[in-house]
């Protein structure tokens, strides 16, 4: 089994602190791994090793023919297909996803901008659009400072299911730590919340750390 941990905060963690999205994927992927021995792991940080926007240059890069793009295009493209080619390559996928105004952080929206790309990740047919991301299962651990889960103000969940499910990736389980940003008892009860939702997933007991 291949898991491909994406890490999306601007926080790293040290020392057991640190963004919380990233120390939940952190114990959500143990335990995948303690299930599935030998399974092998890639740890993509969006923060230390930023995605580029999609700009105008990107969108030129891309819809130039190969044999005519210049140097610096061919270097755009060849880093978006490492992207994709990386998705590909995995069976299991884990977000971490903190919430940034009601949504979610640039670094995953250019990520994701970079791999949603037609006739590559997904295509248009006669009878609709075809996911091409097939048969991965997508963990998305989502950190919020207050309490969003099936609120209007949740703009996570409903996105990413959509994008996820437009690139053919339907199966895709969430784990909510809430309350982040509410006060220590908050904190506790929200990690213990998000500790549970990952030992009903994984069939592992998460001890904190």
């Amino acid at each position: 089994m291949n898991i491909l941990q994406l890490n999306s905060s601007a926080r790293r963690v040290q020392d057991g602190q640190g963004s919380v999205s990233t120390r939940l994927a952190q114990e959500l992927v143990a335990a995948l791994r303690e299930r599935q021995a030998g399974a092998a792991l890639t740890v993509r940080d969006l923060g230390l090793d930023p995605v580029a926007p999609l700009d105008e240059a990107a969108l030129g890069a891309l819809f130039t023919p190969a044999e005519q793009r210049s140097p610096e295009q061919a270097a755009r493209v060849a880093a978006a297909d490492a992207l994709v080619a990386e998705l590909m390559a995995q069976d299991v996928i884990v977000m971490a996803v903190p919430m940034i105004n009601f949504g979610v952080p640039t670094q995953l929206k250019n990520w994701i901008d970079a791999v949603a790309r037609a006739g590559v990740t997904f295509r248009y047919t006669a009878t609709g659009p075809e996911g091409l991301v097939k048969g991965k299962k997508v963990y998305v651990v989502v950190a919020s400072g207050g309490m969003h889960r099936g609120q209007p103000t949740d703009g996570i969940t409903p996105y990413l299911r959509t994008v996820l499910g437009f690139m053919g990736m339907s199966d895709v389980e969430f784990i909510y730590a809430e309350g982040m940003g509410m006060g220590p008892e908050a904190v506790e009860a929200g990690m213990a919340s998000a500790r549970q939702q990952i030992a009903a997933l994984t069939g592992k007991t998460v001890a904190a750390v």
